[in-house]
């Protein structure tokens, strides 16, 4: 195990020690903080947390000079292919890849991959 794989599971550790520290009841079931009866971890407790979802079509790097000459009209090149799925983010790290559709005279987004959870957690490494 590398000493940052060593860092990062003995900052979890600690975390998960904090975590059981006896604290208020919550709404008076008798558990801790976002804990169930059970002991299990309640998600009850972070389902109504806002998160910010965003599509990206592409992306490319211009200079500020080229940034600077844009006007109506202009047109920039992105590092995707037409038709190339894309890629939906929650606060900005990439969850799925869609494709759009029109829903009611609104764009909409068809999920056509969705990133395992295992994946995601690889990528935050």
């Amino acid at each position: 195990m590398s000493k940052d794989d060593q860092a990062m599971a003995d900052e979890w550790a600690a975390a998960m020690d904090e975590d059981k520290q006896p604290s208020k009841d919550v709404a008076g079931t008798g558990a801790g903080k976002g804990e169930s009866k059970a002991g299990s971890p309640d998600l009850d407790v972070i389902l109504d947390i806002p998160v910010r979802i965003s599509m990206e079509v592409g992306s490319t790097a211009i200079t500020i000079r080229n940034l600077l000459q844009l006007n109506q009209g202009s047109v920039i090149e992105l590092d995707r292919l037409a038709g190339e799925p894309l890629d939906v983010l929650v606060n900005g790290t990439l969850i799925a890849h869609g494709e759009v559709v029109v829903v009611n005279d609104k764009f909409g987004i068809r999920m056509t991959d969705v990133i395992s959870p295992s994946e995601r957690i690889k990528k935050l490494r």
